[in-house]
């Protein structure tokens, strides 16, 4: 006996807008994927595709990054400081344990 070999379906532009449509209405990903015969995964993914990328996400890792050098400065001048006043509190501490 063949196999049957198995071809992969093609739909077309306007199909999954219908499709899209009709889940941005309100009906469940299950229930139009069961009523057209198609997988949820594949709704998913042509979801996942037409929504367009904010500039806001494009922008993230130049965001992160200059957060993070502002949160590392912020550090360095937090320890600067508490540097200074564990010093301080050293030369205090000497000076009133000392026998006189």
């Amino acid at each position: 006996m063949k196999k049957e070999t198995l071809k992969r379906r093609k739909y077309d532009q306007e199909f999954k807008e219908e499709v899209l449509r009709m889940i941005s209405n309100g009906r469940p990903v299950s229930e139009v994927a069961q009523s057209l015969g198609i997988g949820e995964n594949l709704i998913y993914k042509w979801k996942s595709r037409s929504q367009p990328k904010s500039p806001i996400t494009a922008l993230a890792p130049l965001q992160a990054d200059s957060n993070l050098r502002q949160e590392n400065e912020r550090l360095k001048a937090e320890m600067r400081r508490l540097e200074q006043e564990r010093d301080i509190l050293k030369k205090a501490l000497s000076i009133f344990s000392r026998e006189t």
